[in-house]
């Protein structure tokens, strides 16, 4: 069975019996769990942008990780959107 750890934000994995409603209930909780990390990081970059002895290298990291975040938080609220043409 896979872990969250696994997935890394990709689809969650799924047991023999679980049902649309049940998956599509883990996936909008792991985008409010996505959401919560992306404002997270933003209050955190912004706190650090204010410090004049920043690291700067850190702060990049952080950056890079909100994008990344961001990239998730966009491909699981698409996934979510019903296909029109089904």
């Amino acid at each position: 069975m896979n872990t969250p750890e696994d997935n890394q934000g990709d689809e969650p994995a799924t047991e023999p019996g679980e049902n649309v409603e049940t998956k599509t209930f883990q996936r909008l909780e792991r985008l409010r769990d996505l959401r919560i990390a992306h404002r997270d990081l933003d209050d955190v970059i912004h706190r650090l942008q204010l410090d004049l002895y920043v690291n700067e290298v850190q702060l990049r990291r952080l950056k890079k990780r909100k994008l990344m975040l961001k990239d998730q938080i966009t491909r699981l609220e698409s996934e979510l959107i019903p296909d029109l043409n089904a």
